[in-house]
Parts: C-alpha cells; sequence; structure tokens
C-alpha cells in the first residue's frame, strides 16, 4: 500500500523496537500512516545508525530482533499504521570478526562460495586482500599482533587465519594468509576491494550477481511477503552496478506490492529513470524547492558578495561555487579515490589488451583520461540509458585538451567509450562501464557534498545535498513546475525536509534562509562581533552563521559540527592530517565567540528576523505536507527541531513540543488521512495566481479541487514594501474553509471568490483551506495556535 505519510525512526541499542513500539499511539495520533524504520538487519554491535550491515539473514538482536520487529508491527497495525524498512544493499562491515561472509573469503580465499559476494580484484598487488586496519606500520605493530586458536588478533579486530597457518612463525604467518594487513594510509592507494565512498570499513557487496541478491535479501522479502514490512526505502542505489536490474529483481522478489523509493540524488533538471520500477525518491529533490522557493536570489547574491569581501578566499578555495567544486573534485579523485581510479585503470587495461585495436595505450594516459572524464561527469553517475547526455562529447573535448602529445589523448575517447558501454560488451567492458559510474557517484558526493559545501559557505542553508549554492533560489514558476510534473509523473514519490543526512534540520535551515532577506544586518552583525579574533575569516563566517541557525549558544553542539566542517573542508586541518593546533584555536574561537558570554549577536538578530524565520519554518513545512508526494517526517520535526549535523541529529526519538509548527503539521496530516484521494496518485496539482503589488510573495496552489494551500514568501521584504496592499488570491469555486483556525480551537472561517491576502493570512503567514468543513474530529484540541 502507498502510505499517506510516513515517519522516520532512528533506532539504535538506546532507541530499540519496544522503545518504537511505546511512540505508535502518539504517532498514529498525529496522523501519520507508516513508521519509516532506519536499517533493521544485525550490524555491528553498538552501531547507532545500522548502515555497517553485518548478517543479512537475522534481524538485528539489539534493536529486540525478529520477534521484536513482528511485535512493533502488530501494534503498528492495531492503530492503523505500516512498517516501510531502510534496505542497505550496497554495503556491509568490513569486519571479519561480524561479518561472515567476508570471514569465509578471507580464510578460504577466492574459492570461497561467498567470493562473488565482494568487489575484490585478486589480480592487484600480490593476489591478497588488502586490509588497512593497522594503526601504524606493519613492522611497528608488530608486538600488537596475537595468534588465538584460528584467528589473528589486533586491537577489537579479530581476523580468520587460512587453514594449517596456526603453527608458523609470524612473519610467516602473516605471508600465508589471503589477506595482507597494512597500515590504514595504504588505503587511499593500494585498497583492492570495492567499499562506500572512502571509507574502508564498509566494503561493497555485489548484488547483481543472482546468488548474492538472493542470500543477501531472504529475510527482508519474508518480511515483506509476511505483511511486516509494506514499504522499502533503498540506499544508495547509485553504488550499485546495476541500479534499474537491482531494482526490477526486488520488485519480483518482494511482488510488486511494496511501496519502494530510493536515495537517488538528482542533480539539477536531472531526471529519476522512468524505466525504474520504484514510486520515486526518497525527496531530496523536494528539499531543494521547498528551501530554494522560500529563498531571495537577489538578497542571495548580495550576501555572497558580502561573503567574499569578507573571506578574502580564492576563487577555486571557497569564493565561487563552480570553481571551489572543480578543485575539489580534482583533489578528491586524485587523493581520496586514488585506489579507485587504479582499479579503473587496471580494468581499462585488460579490455585494450583484449583488443589488438586498442593495445598500446600507456596506464599513465588512461589514468588521466579516467580522471579528466570523472571530474566532468555533471550528475550522480551515467546510466545505460542516457549516458552520452551526461558523458558529453564537450567534456571528452575538454578531457583532451589537457594532454600535451595529442595521439596520447585518444586516450579519452577509449576511455568513454568504455565507460558508455560502446566498445563491446564481455566480462572486462562490463566491470569497467559499472565501476566507472560506481566510481563517480562516490566523487561526486566526497567531492561536492563532503567538501566544496564546507569550502563555499555564503548562505549556508543551501549547501544540502541536491542542492546548488551557486544558486540556492527557486522561482514560484519553477516550483509550481516541478510539483506539477510530480503530481502526473511521480504522485507516490518521497519527499523530505529533514533527514538523518541533512547537515542542518529544515527549521535551522529556515532561521539561515531568511538571512537572504537581510544580507546588510548579517554584515552589520559581523562587524558587531569582529572583536573575538577567529583563527581565520571563512571559519568565522561559517561559525556565527551556524550559531546563528542553532539559535542559543551550546558548545557541546555547536563545536562537534564546526570542527566537522573545518575538516570536511580539508583546507586548514583534516580528518587524516589534523592540525591539533588549529583544531584548539577553532574550539576556542567557538567558546569565546558565539558560545561565550552574552550578549550574544546571533540572538539579537533573530529576534528581529523572528517572524520571518517563523514564515519560512511553517510554509516550508505547510508545502511539504501538502505537494504531491509522499512527506516523510524525521523524528521531532513535526515542532520545532534543530539539529546539526550528525550525530547531533541522530539523538534518540523524543516527542515534538505542541507549538505552532506542530498545529500545523497536525492539521495538514489529518487533512491527508481525511482525504486520501486528494493527495493520493490520481491527485491533480493547480497553481493559484495572486493579483497585485505584492503578488509575487504569494505561493498558492490547489489539490484535486479539494484543498487550498498559501504560504507567505520572502516575508520581510514584504513588510520592507508595505505589506499586501490590497492584493488577492482568486480561490477556487465554492466555500473554504480554514482548517488551521479549526487545529487552533478557534471559529472557522470560511472564504469564497477573491480574497484579500491580508484577510486570509491575518492569523499567521500561511492558510490551509478545505472545501470540506472541518469538524470536531478535525480538531483533536491541545495544539498551539498560530501566531
Amino acid at each position: 500500500m502507498t502510505p499517506n505519510a510516513t515517519y522516520r525512526l532512528q533506532l539504535q541499542p538506546g532507541f530499540d523496537f519496544r522503545a518504537a513500539e511505546e511512540a505508535v499511539p502518539r504517532l498514529a495520533g498525529l496522523g501519520v500512516s507508516h513508521l519509516h524504520l532506519s536499517p533493521v538487519l544485525e550490524s555491528v554491535p553498538g552501531s547507532t545508525h545500522g548502515y555497517d550491515v553485518t548478517d543479512h539473514t537475522t534481524v538485528r538482536r539489539e534493536l529486540g530482533g525478529e520477534d521484536g520487529l513482528r511485535a512493533l508491527a502488530a501494534t503498528a497495525r492495531a492503530h492503523g499504521l505500516g512498517l516501510v524498512v531502510d534496505l542497505v544493499p550496497n554495503h556491509m562491515a568490513a569486519s571479519p570478526r561480524h561479518n561472515r561472509p567476508l570471514r569465509e573469503v578471507l580464510r578460504e580465499g577466492p574459492d570461497s562460495p561467498y567470493a562473488r559476494w565482494f568487489d575484490i580484484d585478486w589480480e592487484a598487488g600480490d593476489g591478497r586482500v588488502l586490509l588497512p586496519f593497522l594503526g601504524g606500520r606493519l613492522g611497528e605493530v608488530m608486538d600488537e599482533l596475537r595468534v588465538e586458536g584460528d584467528e589473528l588478533r589486533y586491537a577489537e579486530h579479530a581476523f580468520p587465519l587460512r587453514p594449517g597457518t596456526e603453527k608458523l612463525p609470524l612473519p610467516e604467518l602473516l605471508d600465508a594468509q589471503w589477506y595482507r594487513l597494512c597500515w590504514w594510509r595504504l588505503a587511499r592507494t593500494d585498497l583492492n576491494y570495492r567499499r562506500f565512498f572512502t571509507i574502508s570499513d564498509l566494503i561493497a557487496v555485489r548484488v547483481e550477481d543472482p546468488e548474492v541478491f538472493a542470500g543477501s535479501h531472504a529475510k527482508i522479502v519474508e518480511l515483506v511477503r509476511d505483511g511486516v514490512v509494506e514499504g522499502l526505502r533503498i540506499d544508495h542505489p547509485d553504488g550499485l552496478a546495476d541500479p534499474e536490474g537491482y531494482l526490477t529483481d526486488l520488485d519480483g522478489a518482494t511482488g510488486g506490492a511494496c511501496w519502494t523509493v530510493v536515495e537517488k540524488i538528482l542533480t539539477g533538471d536531472e531526471r529519476l529513470p522512468a524505466a525504474w520500477p520504484v514510486a520515486g525518491t526518497t525527496g531530496y529533490d523536494a528539499l531543494r524547492h521547498l528551501d530554494g522557493v522560500l529563498t531571495d536570489p537577489l538578497g542571495a547574491a548580495e550576501l555572497a558578495d558580502v561573503y567574499r569581501e569578507f573571506t578574502l578566499l580564492p576563487a577555486d578555495r571557497g569564493a565561487h561555487w563552480d570553481a571551489t567544486a572543480r578543485r575539489a573534485a580534482y583533489k578528491v579523485v586524485t587523493h581520496e579515490l586514488a585506489a579507485e581510479v587504479s582499479a579503473l585503470v587496471r580494468l581499462a587495461g585488460r579490455v585494450c589488451a583484449g583488443d589488438p585495436a586498442l593495445r598500446d595505450h600507456a596506464p599513465w594516459a588512461l589514468g588521466t583520461a579516467v580522471r579528466e572524464l570523472l571530474v566532468r561527469v555533471p550528475v550522480y553517475r551515467p546510466y545505460r540509458v542516457g549516458g552520452q547526455d551526461v558523458l558529453t562529447a564537450e567534456a571528452a573535448a575538454r578531457a583532451r585538451e589537457v594532454f600535451t602529445v595529442p595521439e596520447e589523448a585518444a586516450a579519452v575517447d577509449v576511455v568513454r567509450d568504455m565507460a558508455l558501454g560502446t566498445l563491446g560488451d564481455g566480462p572486462h567492458h562490463a566491470a569497467f562501464r559499472a565501476r566507472f559510474a560506481q566510481t563517480a557517484s562516490a566523487l561526486r558526493a566526497k567531492s561536492v557534498e563532503d567538501t566544496a559545501f564546507y569550502r563555499y559557505s555564503p548562505l549556508l542553508s543551501a549547501n544540502e545535498v541536491g542542492g546548488d549554492p551557486g544558486r540556492p533560489a527557486v522561482s514560484p514558476r519553477e516550483f509550481h513546475a516541478y510539483c506539477a510534473r510530480l503530481a502526473r509523473d511521480w504522485p507516490a514519490t518521497g519527499t523530505a525536509l529533514s533527514t538523518h543526512d541533512t547537515k542542518r534540520s529544515a527549521d535551522v535551515r529556515a532561521r539561515i534562509s531568511a538571512l537572504s532577506q537581510a544580507p546588510e544586518r548579517w554584515a552589520a552583525l559581523l562587524r558587531d562581533v569582529s572583536h573575538v579574533e577567529a583563527p581565520d575569516p571563512h571559519l568565522a563566517w561559517v561559525t556565527w552563521q551556524t550559531a546563528f541557525g542553532l539559535g542559543h549558544p551550546a558548545p557541546g553542539r555547536l563545536g562537534p559540527a564546526v570542527l566537522k566542517a573545518v575538516r570536511e573542508a580539508a583546507l586548514l586541518t583534516s580528518w587524516t592530517e589534523p592540525d591539533e593546533a588549529y583544531e584548539r584555536a577553532v574550539t576556542a574561537f567557538v567558546e569565546a565567540g558565539p558560545c561565550g558570554p552574552p550578549p550574544h549577536a546571533p540572538a539579537g538578530l533573530a529576534q528581529e528576523l523572528a517572524p520571518h524565520i517563523e514564515a519560512n519554518t511553517l510554509g516550508a513545512a505547510l508545502l511539504h505536507l501538502t505537494m504531491p508526494g509522499v512527506p516523510d517526517l524525521y523524528q521531532g520535526t513535526e515542532g520545532h527541531y534543530l539539529a546539526l549535523v550528525d550525530p547531533d541529529n541522530r539523538a534518540p526519538y523524543r516527542p515534538a513540543p505542541a507549538d505552532d509548527k506542530y498545529a500545523v503539521t497536525r492539521a495538514a496530516l489529518a487533512l491527508r488521512r481525511r482525504q486520501p484521494e486528494v493527495f493520493g496518485q490520481s491527485g491533480t496539482y493547480a497553481p493559484l495566481v495572486a493579483h497585485g503589488p505584492a503578488a509575487d510573495h504569494c505561493l498558492a496552489f490547489c489539490r484535486t479541487g479539494a484543498v487550498v494551500t498559501v504560504v507567505t514568501r520572502l516575508s520581510l521584504r514584504l513588510a520592507e514594501a508595505g505589506g499586501w496592499r490590497e492584493t488577492a488570491l482568486e480561490l477556487p469555486p465554492g466555500t473554504w474553509y480554514d482548517v488551521l483556525a479549526a487545529e487552533s480551537g478557534c471559529a472557522v472561517r470560511e472564504f469564497s471568490g477573491t480574497v484579500d491576502l491580508d484577510a486570509l493570512l491575518s492569523a499567521g503567514p500561511v492558510a490551509l483551506l478545505s472545501a470540506d468543513r472541518p469538524g470536531p474530529a478535525d480538531a483533536p484540541g491541545g495544539s498551539a495556535a498560530l501566531g
């Protein structure tokens, strides 16, 4: 069944299936139709997220096991709720101590029946699996290795020994294994198994193999067929060799009876492949449009000018988006993904070796071609269909310009043809095509999301997964076109405002986004706090803006988020090469500045902008809950929820307070539950146009002729221009009732015809109207009034 609305819960040992079961009555009362659970299969003990799967055949014991999950499903069903589960097909924990398939491969080598589970290049290096788990070079930590029975122990790790080698002297024992233990720093260049992005602790799984698919999906398919699970969120499909093939296999295995959405990050105008048998995405594309339509384009541009003047950064180190993103891509492809590029060069060499017409391309030329084409992929990855629109001839021409010897530049065309699959369909050809696409997605994620987003920082609310910091605003026309397309093509897609992966919660972004309407006030704040010396101006900008978004001084939360930002930016410190003196200065600045003694400058500015922050917050929430698609509410976001990047946003679930946002959420969800046909797959979407001097500040639409949403956009600019000034909105025919007034316990207002927006929005910056008069059941009471 297609959900009406989902509610994401982050399961962990401190919040298990039993705790989720206790939350069911409240969440059912909120109005959602399904609980959306983080991964439920067995993972590394103590894991707070569950994406480090260790056993696909078992429901995680620390959460209550399969009995606990089935009990949760039964309780949920008794309250009218179903379960949606997060599924991780791309990778597992690279922990032989806990991952049995990997343990068997390390014990038995390439002849193990589990060897087909993992992308291991046994021909690379000395023919063994590189395990980069040592804290130092082997000679430096040799005395920390010990043999215990049939295992080799190091720190918390346990590695299986090849049968018959247990009694060998340690040096000979190490050389006799199917794996080579080494210093963790060698992973960057020498790793010979595919991993998740640059995380060597997560080894990728070959679900394209039918046997591997069956072995890794039997339990989840059983849970679906038993009715325990009604929906699936597919994590990182772009990591798979063949996403469409995988999704087709999954659809067949579940009997097509499962609502499935994919964590596919769409870039710019990119579209989800129409052939994928899914309901849509998890909603990052919706997030970009929701945030963007409430961002002032002129103010954002002015803010970017202030940022460049304040930080004095070079163009490609944070001053200009495109240049910054390109430099970050070169950094990641030549450093963090050096091992992945080497794997592609080996595969390309094997393709060339098998075709006399392609021989004699030097490995360095193939490597250069691979890197230059990868950095020019404008989306996360190319697919078999439409690949030429991603890996364009123009991109190839640009890549050839890098070569000083024209004859060597021919490698670019060879690599492009391999990546597009036009050179042949042999096993090496197929392997190269898949691995190029997989590496492209890792490059995009690491260079854009995890590097450039932390280097280019004029308006931090725009630096979100799927976003475009270089163009943070979305026009109302673009927003309406996007929603109309969803209603037509993907009516059951997921939509989101906050997730476990967003760098800032929706309400933090709503606060920061308000600065796009007040760039001069932000500049004044920076002048007022200039007496607090920062290690560098970019850090000062990021820290003060993050503090403004968080809303209150909290060194235990702000400090770790800022430290993570400077490490991800990797300009003055990094995760692998930390500058301890610089990081101490960062911490000292956070404590002396935003978290120092009052008065707190961000709080003062926030007070000035409070009505406009609230307009952004409520506007985004109402748009999200009534636009086409299935809204996913992240835990706690039904009310005001201020959280920074993980782990700050992954604390155990706590009920949200009954505030004005909670009132809007309850009212909208009650309407969705009462009129599912209005918002469902047969529902329609029609923009409504205001008329008058302030028409651009009204964003309104009608769903299926039965529900009208009205939101104030850029409310500060509206106030500065003199308010609505007789601007009016023409409602669809009939009488329309104020749903939010009913939710707040006030007398229900009625509207019809052409309505002055001053009157329609007199109670708050948003309005939700229904063609059906709300009854007592629609206003359960206890909710805060808008104000």
